[in-house]
């Protein structure tokens, strides 16, 4: 006789895809997961409190879905299933993040509109994440490419690219100083008179294309001439996470240049200071913070203007340094071979008198020299570059510079190790306290020269990077020698003021925000040009922008070392699109629309904000909307707003983070929001990886054709017949090593691929995958179902009768510590209680009502289908989504009562039962207060020892 004949209704893969299908069905069609917002057209009753609960923003992947991906997405979905059962209002759902590079390749290779592919991933990510049984509200969820979604995203650009940051303006945000304004105000400004240009000339004296060049230099978007990574073999502009170390295209392993092109930028460094500053805000990991931190670079120093001398002018050479105390050290420069000053006429036509052999690089001239320089730096990544362990490579240009603490005549180098892309792309070299100095001052014959004492023991041979008194660092009008670090840097900065030729200064390792693709897939900018150039906004009314149809998606591409080439990205070969006649305010004119595009970035650094009101046509979020959902709330600790949880990997700590932090602060500065910090709590969960098998080739064999052997006490690995070896990695095609949902959903159910996923460790460490061992999450469902429903009958087998005192115990532990754990966002050690308990409750002749019931409740935040199948067969008629967290009697939690021995003066004088956890105050005051004890006593004890439960000793 079969199992299946024997056992009917017993829990099986096939009875779980059955039971899963009908309650997805169902929460969709009762909108379960439907959460009302206070205003609009999704207006409904809102609990007193919410829950905001955020993904990170998934690529909808035409690879689909392995199980390491829907990891984090399970584990906020128990959360927001948890939340919902302690009567809040939870909001939790899923877009996607749809524009960029991968879906623009595949069309490229296939000839289909990207739009097509990207909506055919995202249908199958959406099946693939019900499958799960995730709780998201779907009215809610949206791509990046849908249209309206476009429209506003264009608005924001527009907002920020019509502001400016006023660092004197009193921020939003009670006691700070500094935010972005509207640049209409700025113009009325200046307009009146209130304002100084910054050329000192009144407004009304300008002309027309002044008055436009100083409003741009402000904008916090703009267009400028950046260094960028220009690969010519793909025919677009690079991002650096792009380029390799070799300085090389991730994708096609091409040649990448560093060259000066016009692109748009956004002005993230005047938001510098208080991106890490308003980290104080936030709760997220110390880790992240850092990495954060340490991105945005903030560095306190000075700046020094040094003349040099040119073959055209002599013209200033800024520089900053964190120590202007050791200026007296420097004994030569060095510029990023991006330089601004080695364009034009600058760089001399000859060698000047005393130029080193070694200076030169073989060239005949300057000239030769640093345009060969140039353009082997610019085949460099910037990693590689600044390497510290890479050798010291640089010719001189035949400048020389003013030091301006003492006259010398220093030579200026350009070599590669300095970027334009951190401070101003100038150093003064220190070469006897610095050991990058050191390494080129020794390769290039240039003096060392001492200005900080360094230790008897130190034999030189090296930079003295140490702490010391000041030495060799005076002129006629100053003298530091002697000082420590902190006074000689505050006397010589101030000398510096004194005589103009520096300041105290701030700078940051940040840089502006390249924001140009030269791509199709993308956002197009809002803005038109005439035929002089100028850029115009485009008025709401015309949003939004949409991309136009062409069979031709790719960028033209060029000769791989064609370094001289130029982008001509694909929009810009679709003149009637390009070319457009349109009324801005003064007539029907002529206008060229940008050819760029936005990066995806764009679409992910607001998304949060729209999924609170996604079908707004008036505005990109409602103002109540937003201050309900992510409005700052004191009372609790939350003073900068955003939502309550946002959960994923740690890889985009940095500019995802930084760049969603950036537009959100424009927003709230401009009034659109009352949140100054997008997202509050942040928790990074770990991968989940897996192994993978080698061949005696090295070539990856498919894992799931493995054949495990014990060989002497070890496990020995098999691929037909041939031993392989075995290692440890990311999940993917190209290991051969990917599992996907769907595959265990067929072989066990949804409910036990998350029951796994979830008790495999902490959520925030990284585990490997072993599909042998979900079997263990199956039978623990399977207890679950024995100890509610008969498998031969179908019908439920609980009883209508009270607890045994151990068992109320064990339920009420159960509940207490489920509840601590479900709110670490600990649903590892979760599952394990609920095993415990459901282990009771199936060596129980009757199964108590009561007791199971609080079990179903519980368990299902991680089984959400076998917890609602189950709850309706125990006669609920409500969805277990909004059942309450179970309540417990504290009293159960108490454990079982102990004998105390009281001594006093260590001599047995009574005996009393006390609960197993006493404390040992509850335990001191209940011996005292004893009649036995109090005859020994005139008042207060001279000293009490104490050993609970089992013991106090009692000294009169």
């Amino acid at each position: 006789m079969s199992e299946k004949t024997e056992h009917p209704y017993r829990y099986t893969a096939e009875l779980a895809g059955e039971i899963e299908k009908r309650w997805q069905d169902r929460w969709e069609e009762e909108g379960t997961y439907n959460v009302a917002n206070p205003e609009g057209d999704l207006a409904g009753d809102v609990s007193s409190e919410k829950f905001y609960l955020l993904d990170m923003f998934p690529y909808p992947s035409g690879k689909g879905l392995h199980v390491g991906h829907p990891f984090g997405y399970i584990a906020t979905d128990v959360v927001g299933r948890f939340q919902r059962m302690l009567g809040k209002s939870v909001l939790h759902t899923m877009g996607f993040d749809a524009f960029g590079l991968p879906a623009e390749q595949y069309a490229v290779q296939t000839g289909q509109h990207p739009r097509i592919t990207t909506e055919q991933n995202v249908d199958n990510m959406k099946r693939q994440l019900r499958q799960i049984g995730l709780g998201h509200d779907q009215r809610r969820s949206f791509s990046t490419t849908d249209v309206d979604y476009v429209r506003w995203t264009q608005w924001i650009f527009l907002q920020i690219y019509n502001s400016f940051y006023d660092e004197t303006a009193e921020g939003r945000a009670p006691g700070t100083t500094g935010r972005a304004r509207p640049i209409s105000e700025l113009i009325a400004e200046y307009e009146s008179g209130t304002r100084e240009t910054p050329t000192g000339v009144a407004w009304s004296e300008l002309s027309e294309s002044e008055r436009s060049e100083i409003i741009d230099s402000q904008r916090l978007a703009f267009i400028s001439h950046a260094p960028v990574n220009w690969c010519p073999g793909l025919g677009t502009v690079l991002a650096n996470e792009e380029v390799t170390n070799e300085g090389r295209s991730e994708r096609g392993n091409y040649p990448v240049f560093r060259r000066n092109l016009r692109q748009w930028m956004m002005r993230i460094t005047s938001y510098a200071d208080r991106l890490a500053s308003d980290l104080d805000t936030v709760d997220w990991p110390d880790k992240v913070v850092t990495m954060q931190r340490n991105w945005i670079g903030k560095s306190q120093g000075a700046s020094v203007t040094f003349s040099a001398h040119g073959e055209d002018q002599d013209h200033p050479l800024e520089v900053f340094t964190t120590r202007p105390d050791t200026l007296f050290g420097a004994t030569f420069m060095v510029v990023s071979p991006e330089h601004p000053m080695l364009e034009g006429a600058s760089v001399p036509a000859s060698w000047p008198e005393g130029t080193k052999a070694q200076w030169t690089g073989g060239a005949g001239s300057p000239q030769e020299a640093v345009k060969a320089y140039q353009l082997a730096a610019s085949k460099i990544g910037d990693t590689d570059r600044t390497a510290d362990d890479r050798e010291k490579t640089g010719v001189f240009t035949g400048i020389y510079a003013t030091n301006p603490v003492n006259g010398n005549q220093i030579p200026v180098f350009t070599a590669d190790y300095v970027l334009m892309g951190y401070g101003t792309g100038a150093i003064m070299a220190v070469p006897a306290h610095d050991e990058r100095d050191y390494d080129f001052a020794t390769a290039f014959d240039l003096p060392i020269i001492l200005t900080i004492q360094p230790p008897a023991d130190f034999e030189g041979g090296e930079a003295y990077v140490g702490d010391g008194e000041v030495i060799n660092s005076a002129n006629d009008s100053v003298s530091i020698n002697g000082l420590n670090k902190e006074a000689a840097i505050e006397k010589i900065t101030a000398w510096l003021e004194e005589q103009g030729t520096g300041h105290a200064a701030t700078t940051y390792r940040l840089r502006d925000w390249l924001f140009s693709r030269q791509r199709y897939w993308g956002e197009p900018f809002p803005i038109v040009y005439d035929e002089n150039g100028n850029a115009y906004d485009l008025p709401e009314s015309m949003l939004p922008v949409e991309l136009p149809e062409t069979p031709d998606y790719s960028p033209r591409s060029y000769d791989p070392d064609d370094a001289d080439s130029e982008p001509e990205p694909p929009l810009g070969r679709l003149e009637d699109w390009v070319k457009v006649e349109l009324d801005l305010g003064d007539g029907v004119k002529t206008y060229y629309r940008d050819t760029n595009t936005m990066p995806n970035w764009a679409g992910s650094c607001w998304y949060e904000l729209r999924y609170l009101d996604p079908n707004n046509d008036e505005k990109f979020v409602g103002t109540k909307n937003e201050e309900y959902w992510m409005g700052p709330r004191p009372e609790a600790g939350n003073h900068s707003g955003g939502a309550d949880l946002y959960v994923g990997g740690v890889e985009h700590a940095v500019l995802h983070l930084l760049y969603a932090r950036f537009w959100h602060k424009i927003l709230f500065d401009l009034g659109h929001i009352s949140s100054s910090e997008p997202f509050h709590k942040l928790f990074n969960q770990g991968m989940i990886e897996a192994y993978a098998y080698t061949d005696s080739r090295g070539q990856y064999v498919p894992a799931d054709e493995i054949e495990t052997v014990e060989e002497n006490g070890e496990m020995a690995f098999f691929h037909n017949g041939e031993r392989v070896n075995r290692e440890f990695g990311k999940m993917g095609k190209s290991l051969k090593n990917t599992v996907t949902p769907d595959e265990i959903n067929e072989q066990y159910g949804a409910d036990t691929f998350r029951v796994y996923e979830m008790s495999m460790g902490p959520l925030e460490q990284s585990r490997v995958w072993e599909s042998r061992a979900v079997v263990g999450a199956q039978r623990f469902l399977q207890r679950l179902w024995r100890n509610v429903v008969c498998e031969e009958t179908g019908a439920v087998i609980v009883e209508a009768v009270e607890p045994s005192e151990e068992t109320a115990r064990l339920a009420a532990r159960t509940a207490h510590d489920v509840r601590v754990e479900y709110e670490a966002m600990r649903p590892n050690t979760a599952i394990a209680k609920l095993i415990v308990l459901n282990n009771h409750l199936t060596s129980l002749d009757a199964v108590p009502r009561s007791v199971v019931e609080q079990l179903v409740a519980m368990t299902g935040p991680v089984a959400p289908h076998i917890a609602e199948e189950l709850w309706e067969k125990l006669g609920h008629d409500t969805s277990v989504v909004y059942a309450p967290f179970p309540e417990y009697d504290e009293a159960l939690l108490v454990e079982d009562t102990v004998t105390c021995v009281v001594q006093v003066k260590g001599k047995v004088r009574d005996r009393i039962e006390v609960a197993a956890d006493i404390s040992d105050d509850d335990l001191t005051a209940q011996a005292l207060s004893l009649p036995k004890v109090q005859q020994y006593l005139e008042g207060e004890p001279r000293k009490v020892i104490v050993r609970a439960p089992n013991l106090i000793n009692i000294v009169p």
